[in-house]
């Protein structure tokens, strides 16, 4: 079966760098599906989760922006920050969305909303794949906006 290298990198680190099948990740215009011998491709990825499969196996990692490349049969994504689901540590995903929610819930004059509203959104996402992913742990309810 055909495949293509996928090399997933940060600022600090390269995260993940394999042969695989297919790619699904957050396009700026929404979910993005990858293949072998896709054509060339430039995009913006936004907050959200990122599938890749190899075979039977599967892994769903969430990233918080960046840039996805294709050329040659080669994925290259620039991410923002990129974590393997089964590295989410859920309780302090869930301490982080808390904070995150009380800044917004909050807005003081030294916050910036914009930022305080994006981190609201990378813990929302955290936290949701580490509960599919079969982890339990408390609710948060979403801040409410103006």
């Amino acid at each position: 079966m055909a495949t293509f290298k996928l090399t997933i990198v940060t600022a600090e680190k390269e995260v993940f760098s394999e042969d695989v099948d297919s790619l699904i990740a957050p396009g700026i215009e929404g979910q993005l599906g990858i293949l072998p011998n896709h054509a060339p491709l430039m995009t913006q990825l936004q907050p959200g989760e990122m599938t890749v499969r190899s075979g039977n196996d599967e892994n769903v990692l969430v990233v918080t922006g960046g840039f996805l490349e294709v050329l040659n049969n080669n994925v290259t994504i620039l991410a923002d920050t990129a974590e393997m689901d089964v590295a989410i540590d859920l309780e302090r995903a869930e301490d982080a969305l808390k904070r995150a929610a009380e800044r917004v819930e909050s807005s003081p004059a030294d916050v910036d909303l914009s930022r305080a509203l994006q981190a609201f959104r990378r813990a929302q996402i955290r936290v949701g794949l580490a509960r599919r992913r079969g982890r339990r742990g408390s609710s948060v309810t979403p801040p409410a906006t103006t």
